[in-house]
């Protein structure tokens, strides 16, 4: 592997000076690809030049089955080129180039065109490097014979991994690191290594913003390695063309049906919207808007509900990550049908973001009601290309093992890592095999410990009660006062003459003496006694906007009583608490609230049930401040060395 991935490397670095680093990626694996296909199919090349000629008058569905039975391939070529006759017309080496790509079945092309190849050859024609490059890998003996699909797809993942670290684009958007991969795929197949070791296993994974293919990559490679004869579809989508085709083009490397990799927005494309799958993983994008996506999002959940993809809810729109975690939820098996585990990659914000009744809070309490959280792990900081933030990964099952039932496990994995020589964008450190091993071993042991810790399901709910206090206020009419009754709207719509009718009734309660009342009913009734003088009456709006304008808040005024006698609750001072699920409302009101504020009670119409779970607050540790004797010390050193460096400068 090693001297393939050599020997094409060279090749790209024989293209500084007409080309960046950043560009060399867009020349060697589509060249890489094309000369792999071009061996793939050597064989069966005439038996489809045949299959071509006797293709005349047929159907297209008729045809295309007829080409793909000849080459033996889920795709073909028709061009009676292959890379050995295109380098020996060096003249006519682009137009045949063409003529060549043009050759190969739809799904192929498809490929190519996403490289946006014509332009890479273009470019290389007008350097004259075309044919330097061209003859150089139509030298490389990529044949399946001398190349294996896995060993082929482990040299293509090595040049995606080279590509990537050279290119100036953010690294995070479309490729994960790989140790972080490792440890998902690992913690996927964990529990499961018995079952996926046998004869005759088939298995599907699914990746919804599957970038460039590594996660798909590296979990094929790991069950490889556990079962070398094991029967495995994968299967992707991604919305951005260049990792769609390095992605697609790992596939057709690795002998993977190509048409299972699809180009376009998971959460508004759903290709895959009839299929279930074994296992999925995915890393979506942190932290990024799905603005675009809100009206067809939005209906979906209004229209299909829990038949659809959203029906839990919907998070805000400034960070779509947990939409995604809810369509990979729904492409899992039925738990009769085998049930699935998915891992997915998320930063912080989905474990706590949003409040009872909210978006996140209701998709995370479906979550834990319907017992899909396995586990979740906390990564070390500073892991990915692009943003040094916290991370964690979500595991999720419907088929837990009959211990792991209504609980959830959290394991910290924060510090456990080893610091890069040399950092990669916003990376610094990384994982290494042992760490990796600590963290699986640690799920798959599935203890309380120090850096493993087991809850019930229910541990992450609670309900968040709204207590109300009385509404208490005071009334005096002073001249400021009165100048603000008349910036309410409802004195505001009053005539002229009513407006000062009103305002003569409420300069009478000024004088002579200014009078405090400290209950509603009884200033209500001077209120009226003044207007009725001044030959007005108050509708219902127009006295409720006086008194509200010329009342004050005072605990020492009588409580404000509804029509029912019953306390009318202040707004402003209204407060909600948030009660663990299995405690007594009552009870934690007697204890939190009541000391301190005797008059409350709960508005039990205002309760909401809500979901978080305080990763951090679970793994924290008291780390207790140093001994003032301990810094006075440290003090008096530091000062001692600044009296004898100043004695040396007076010297």
């Amino acid at each position: 592997m090693v001297n393939h991935v050599s020997f094409i490397w060279n090749i790209a670095e024989s293209l500084r000076g007409p080309f960046k680093p950043a560009e060399y990626g867009s020349v060697v694996l589509p060249f890489t690809v094309l000369r792999r296909l071009d061996a793939v199919l050597a064989d069966a090349k005439e038996k489809v030049l045949e299959a071509e000629a006797s293709s005349t008058g047929l159907p297209e569905m008729a045809r295309e089955w007829k080409l793909r039975a000849a080459s033996g391939h889920e795709f073909y070529n028709t061009s009676p080129f292959t890379m050995a006759k295109l380098v020996a017309d060096p003249a006519d080496l682009r137009a045949n180039l063409s003529a060549y790509l043009a050759g190969f079945s739809s799904n192929v092309r498809d490929i190519f065109d996403r490289f946006e190849f014509d332009k890479t050859l273009n470019k290389l024609a007008e350097k004259n490097k075309l044919f330097a490059v061209t003859e150089k890998f139509a030298q490389a003996d990529f044949h399946p014979r001398t190349v294996s699909n896995i060993q082929m797809g482990l040299v293509f993942e090595e040049l995606i991994r080279w590509a990537n670290e050279r290119s100036n684009e953010t690294a995070g958007d479309h490729y994960t690191p790989r140790e972080v991969i490792a440890l998902m795929v690992q913690l996927l197949f964990a529990l499961d290594d018995d079952a996926l070791s046998k004869t005759g296993t088939v298995r599907s994974i699914y990746d919804p913003t599957a970038g460039t293919g590594g996660m798909l990559s590296v979990a094929d490679e790991y069950l490889h390695s556990v079962n070398p004869g094991i029967q495995l579809s994968l299967y992707g989508q991604d919305i951005n063309d260049g990792s769609y085709a390095i992605c697609k083009a790992d596939m057709v490397i690795k002998g993977q049906d190509v048409d299972n990799i699809r180009l376009g927005d998971t959460l508004t494309e759903d290709h895959f919207d009839d299929k279930t799958f074994d296992y999925g993983l995915s890393n979506p994008p942190f932290g990024v808007d799905w603005k675009d996506q809100r009206a067809f999002v939005d209906d979906e959940h209004a229209k299909l509900g829990f038949n659809g993809r959203f029906g839990p809810g919907t998070p805000t729109v400034s960070d779509g990550a947990m939409l995604f975690l809810l369509h990979l939820v729904s492409k899992m098996r039925k738990p009769e049908d085998g049930g699935s585990r998915m891992a997915i990659v998320l930063n912080g914000s989905p474990l706590f973001s949003g409040g009872a009744g909210g978006g996140e809070s209701s998709i995370r309490k479906w979550l834990l009601d319907n017992d899909l959280v396995e586990a979740i792990i906390g990564l070390p900081k500073d892991m990915f290309y692009n943003t040094g933030i916290s991370t964690y990964i979500w595991v999720l099952s419907n088929r837990k093992t009959d211990d792991r039932k209504g609980r959830v496990q959290l394991i910290d994995g924060r510090e456990m890592y080893s610091k890069l020589r040399k950092g990669l964008g916003s990376k610094r450190n990384e994982l290494s095999a042992e760490n990796i091993a600590t963290i699986v071993g640690l799920y798959a042991g599935f203890e309380d410990g120090e850096h493993s810790k087991i809850f019930r399901n229910e541990d992450f709910l609670y309900r968040t009660i709204t207590v109300e206090r009385p509404l208490k206020l005071t009334w005096q009419v002073t001249p400021e006062r009165i100048d603000a009754v008349f910036e309410a709207k409802p004195v505001q719509k009053l005539s002229e003459v009513d407006a000062s009718a009103l305002r003569a009734a409420l300069s009478s309660l000024v004088e002579p003496v200014e009078t405090t009342w400290t209950s509603r009913p009884a200033f209500q009734k001077a209120l009226k006694d003044a207007a009725n003088a001044e030959g007005l009456t108050l509708p219902a709006p127009l006295l409720k906007a006086v008194t509200l304008a010329l009342g004050e808040q005072d605990d020492s005024a009588e409580p404000c009583l509804d029509p029912k006698g019953k306390p009318e609750p202040d707004a402003s001072l209204r407060d909600t608490e948030n009660v663990p699920w299995e405690e007594d409302v009552d009870a934690y009101v007697a204890r939190e609230v009541l000391p301190y504020a005797p008059d409350a009670w709960v508005d039990h119409s205002k309760t909401k049930i809500g979901a978080e779970i305080p990763f951090t607050r679970h793994f924290y540790q008291y780390v207790p401040p140093r001994p003032l004797e301990e810094i006075d010390r440290d003090l008096e050193t530091v000062m001692d060395q600044l009296r004898v460096m100043l004695t040396a400068v007076e010297r």
